[in-house]
């Protein structure tokens, strides 16, 4: 069960303590897309999510999308925050991460996956040996897919749950 559990678990991506990571010795964060940084099927974008991520990169950390949408709306969307990104993931498959953490050129060991799906973002990043970060979904909204899977997901938030950090 190890592999679907995240190590770490925050409601938002503005409470991911950015310090710990870098004690940790992370250097890049890999994100998804939909319900991580922006609702499912938006395509607007935040300007706290600008500043968030400008922030991050004036930190030094390389940042990178890896998304299983279209190339078109993650193409769009990393323009926005002037980041690189992979569209068509295929996650839960390793290749997508693997190809990101070349892109950006640090080892896996050094780099961290933010999602909020179990069973694509921290499956496929742990299965790579990942630091893996949990966030709540942004949205109920869902694509019909993602809808299923969240009701296996609740059997393993029934035992992270007590980790959340706020």
């Amino acid at each position: 069960m190890r592999i679907f559990y995240p190590d770490m678990y925050v409601s938002a991506l503005q409470n991911i303590d950015i310090e710990q990571l870098k004690q940790r010795g992370i250097k890049a964060l890999i994100f998804d897309l939909d319900n991580t940084i922006i609702p499912w099927g938006s395509n607007d974008m935040p300007d706290e999510t600008v500043a968030w991520f400008a922030n991050l990169k004036e930190q030094g950390f390389k940042v990178c999308i890896v998304s299983n949408n279209s190339k078109d709306r993650v193409a769009q969307m990393a323009g926005i925050l002037q980041i690189q990104a992979i569209h068509k993931a295929a996650k839960p498959l390793r290749r997508a991460f693997l190809r990101a953490v070349q892109m950006m050129d640090v080892r896996p060991e050094e780099t961290a996956m933010v999602g909020d799906q179990i069973f694509t973002d921290v499956l496929g990043a742990n299965r790579l040996g990942l630091y893996t970060i949990l966030v709540m979904p942004i949205n109920k909204r869902e694509f019909i897919g993602t809808r299923i899977n969240r009701q296996l997901e609740k059997l393993v938030l029934r035992r992270i749950r007590h980790q959340l950090i706020k």
